[in-house]
């Protein structure tokens, strides 16, 4: 019975973890994208309100771990010249 138990709870866990491995590559590929539409943005082009929410993005995205930020830049197939 006990063995039974933690093979539903392995099973529930694996499938879990598998929801999740997805969602965080839903989540890298959109912050890949939104690093690359940050990067090529002219601010001096946009109105005020895009900018101040282009700037919330690009804090937002700052936040991220460089190895996070490279798994994102990743998922979409580009790169930021520094």
């Amino acid at each position: 019975m006990q063995n039974t138990q933690q093979s539903a709870e392995n099973n529930m866990l694996r499938s879990e973890l598998e929801l999740l491995m997805k969602e965080r590559e839903s989540l890298l590929i959109i912050a890949g994208a939104a690093t690359g539409l940050i990067a090529e943005l002219k601010t001096h082009d946009l109105p005020i309100r895009t900018v101040e929410a282009a700037d919330l993005l690009a804090t937002t995205i700052n936040k991220l771990s460089e190895e996070t930020l490279q798994d994102a830049l990743g998922a979409v197939h580009a790169t930021i010249d520094a």
